[in-house]
């Protein structure tokens, strides 16, 4: 196993784990920013394995590692696409939090003026 390749499995740990954060959210809170982010983070992971098949030398024919091939696209597709998703979903869920934060203030101020 190549230097590419070691490098690729232990960038699958972190990126696993995003995902499988990801998962976990989704399946608790079925939402727009919560498949945003799990669509990203599958993206992610594609990224990792398109570095883990050009290190372990899978499919040469896609033409891993060099300019204007399959590989080569398919990677630069999948990082633009997840890092995109993955934010947008973050963003979502980061304002609608502070919105429900805010409003959850506004009743608790309400309240203890009636009391």
């Amino acid at each position: 196993m190549n230097n590419a390749a070691v490098k690729a499995f232990v960038a699958l740990i972190p990126v696993c784990a995003l995902f499988t954060g990801a998962t976990i959210i989704f399946v608790r809170r079925k939402s727009i920013s919560s498949c945003l982010q799990l669509v990203g983070a599958a993206g992610l992971v594609a990224v990792i394995l398109t570095h883990v098949f050009e290190g372990l030398r899978v499919f040469p024919r896609m033409g891993w590692g060099s300019q204007h091939s399959v590989g080569h696209y398919l990677d630069l597709l999948s990082a633009t696409l997840a890092v995109t998703l993955f934010s947008l979903g973050y963003l979502i869920h980061a304002v609608n939090a502070r919105e429900r934060d805010r409003q959850l203030h506004q009743s608790q101020r309400a309240d203890r003026k009636t009391w």
